[in-house]
């Protein structure tokens, strides 16, 4: 039965912490001087809001950053945007930072952040002479953009700015930013998080911001599921992780008291705010029991892995940044190009001193000029024991690679080293297996490469006959780091007998 709203359990305080909190250790943070200035400008944060600038800007001893990356999980209308837009108050009048792109699913939600941070940056400043786009705060002349798909602010004695996008698969390509906001995360996809990540590779000192209510089903929020498995495995030295969230699944809800005033407050950090429960009483009227639990009580559904078959939880487990091959195990490469011929990958495989395969990103570039001329470059290099790819690959790039000196092998049944092999479908099929097994028994290790994770998360299986085949589990993810990947370790394995037959160069990078 549905609570009344004259309820005297209305009493209950909001919850101090969140259910899940992760972040690495700290020297100091920055959060008290950024709701300062937030607080001059009439905005002034919550209890809960103060203990996430805290984190957001909690820095190590050496100035960094300690979360390169953070996420807010919290039910909407809870305040997380204020979050946001203290974070970028300090950021860009403060702390000097030159880029910063804030992101929205939907254009009418960044317009709306971008509208927030006017009103905050007027409060601060004043108007200069006639111009109502021009404003001067503390001797800082800051231009305002309202022109359709530009808006944003400039400072004109830093160039420093802000940007509010839409995302779209090609957001943010071209900028490099010092701060990346990914604000309705949940509709945040993996093919958006290859637009936008490198764009902080060249920074000095990065930070991406994810706030979102939980994924709209278990089919999608590829990103945010990947957060949370990187969190829930813990360990993870630059991640800094808060979930509001009541625990269980959308698709257990009997195990869940939806009318249980003790967790509306205990998942809402605004409780008696700007959340009241005269207002939760009418969203539990009117909304569907699911609609309910994930908006408003911030429960997950279910993983559905479908087809996709490498679980998160291990892979992520996998990952050893200080991971590097022995010499003398020898190396194997292997390259996969995309069916449209619009990105390829490299990918070598040796093994560790412990006895663990090693695996890592060589190179992912878009388009196919380049693979040839980094082919020669790691084989004179490496020395591999063999180079895989698919037929699709050799026969597009046969010619080039017959000239360039990549030979298939005389006999198949006796390859020498550094021959090339083209796998067909069993071969592929061995090769997809052996990834498989590979991930359940923990038997490598990988260099962590934001590509190559995109690629598993967003892979699945399919099946002809008796052979498997990767592919990508929806049309928007590339997964040929993992084609590349799984073809390394295959040509590794099926020509291991040839280590004992030659020597290798000791190489502390593969560049």
């Amino acid at each position: 039965m549905l609570v009344s709203p004259t309820s005297r359990s209305g009493s209950l305080s909001a919850a101090a912490k969140p259910r899940v909190e992760v972040h690495p250790p700290y020297a100091y943070t920055l959060g008290a001087e950024a709701c300062e200035l937030a607080a001059t400008a009439g905005l002034v944060a919550d209890p809960w809001q103060r203990d996430a600038i805290d984190l957001l800007l909690a820095c190590r001893d050496d100035g960094k950053w300690a979360c390169f990356e953070y996420a807010e999980l919290v039910a909407r209308q809870n305040g997380k945007g204020s979050i946001l837009e203290i974070r970028v108050l300090l950021g860009f009048l403060v702390l000097g930072e030159e880029v910063i792109l804030w992101s929205a699913h939907e254009y009418k939600t960044a317009m709306e952040a971008f509208r927030r941070v006017r009103r905050l940056i007027k409060r601060l400043g004043k108007q200069v002479g006639n111009n109502e786009n021009l404003f001067e705060v503390d001797g800082v002349r800051i231009k305002i953009s309202n022109t359709n798909g530009e808006e944003g602010f400039e400072r004109l004695d830093t160039e420093a700015r802000i940007k509010f996008v839409a995302r779209s698969k090609g957001s943010g390509r071209g900028f490099s930013g010092d701060l990346v906001i990914i604000d309705e995360a949940f509709a945040y996809t993996l093919i958006q998080q290859d637009a936008l990540m490198p764009t902080m590779r060249a920074r000095p000192n990065p930070q991406i911001i994810y706030t979102s209510s939980p994924p709209l089903d278990g089919e999608s929020g590829d990103v945010l599921f990947m957060l949370r498995a990187r969190a829930d495995a813990g360990g993870d030295d630059s991640l800094g992780y808060r979930d509001w969230g009541a625990a269980g699944d959308l698709d257990h809800l009997e195990d869940v008291d939806l009318d249980d005033r003790r967790l509306w407050a205990a998942t809402n950090p605004a409780w008696g705010g700007r959340v009241t429960p005269e207002a939760m009483v009418r969203d539990r009227r009117g909304m569907s029991p699911k609609g309910f639990a994930r908006e408003i009580l911030g429960i997950w559904p279910r993983r559905t892995q479908g087809n996709i078959v490498i679980d998160p939880r291990l892979w992520v487990t996998m990952a050893d940044e200080h991971s590097a091959r022995t010499a003398a195990g020898g190396v194997a490469l292997g390259l996969d190009i995309s069916p449209l011929r619009d990105y390829a990958a490299i990918c070598v495989y040796g093994v560790r001193d412990d006895g663990l395969g090693h695996v890592q990103l060589a190179d992912y570039r878009p388009g196919t000029k380049w693979v040839l001329p980094r082919l020669v470059e790691l084989r004179d290099a490496l020395t591999p024991i063999g180079l895989a790819m698919g037929r699709g690959t050799h026969a597009f790039l046969d010619t080039d690679l017959k000239a360039a000196g990549f030979q298939l092998p005389e006999d198949k049944d006796a390859p020498e080293a550094g021959d090339l092999a083209v796998t067909g479908a069993v071969e592929m099929a061995a090769a997809a297996g052996q990834v498989l097994d590979g991930v359940r028994e923990q038997a490598f290790r990988v260099v962590p490469n934001q590509h190559l994770d995109t690629a598993v998360a967003g892979a699945k299986t399919k099946q002809s006959g008796d052979t498997i085949a990767w592919a990508p589990a929806s049309s928007d993810v590339e997964i040929s780091p993992l084609v590349a990947m799984s073809l390394a370790r295959w040509i590794y394995i099926s020509r291991s007998f040839l280590l004992a037959e030659a020597s290798y160069d000791v190489l502390d990078s593969i560049g």
